[in-house]
């Protein structure tokens, strides 16, 4: 895994890239932008690209419709 690599957090079902590793946690970032969060490197997969353009989508979706993310 490496930095601006496309993972799912399986643990929480969210898709983001891979911004930095700090002690034992992997921190992500929303593919689109958003809130980063820490992820155990266990609970992750890589995603194939059409997962992560889904995502992104998704995420510039509901953000046009106002929702908090």
């Amino acid at each position: 895994m490496r930095l601006g690599d496309v993972i799912e957090d399986t643990r929480n079902k969210k898709v983001g890239k891979v911004m930095g590793f700090v002690g034992l946690y992997v921190q992500l970032r929303p593919v689109g932008g958003g809130v980063e969060w820490d992820a155990r490197p266990e609970d992750l997969r890589p995603v194939a690209a059409g997962e992560a353009l889904s995502a992104g989508i998704a995420r510039l979706n509901a953000r046009s419709r106002g929702e908090r993310l």
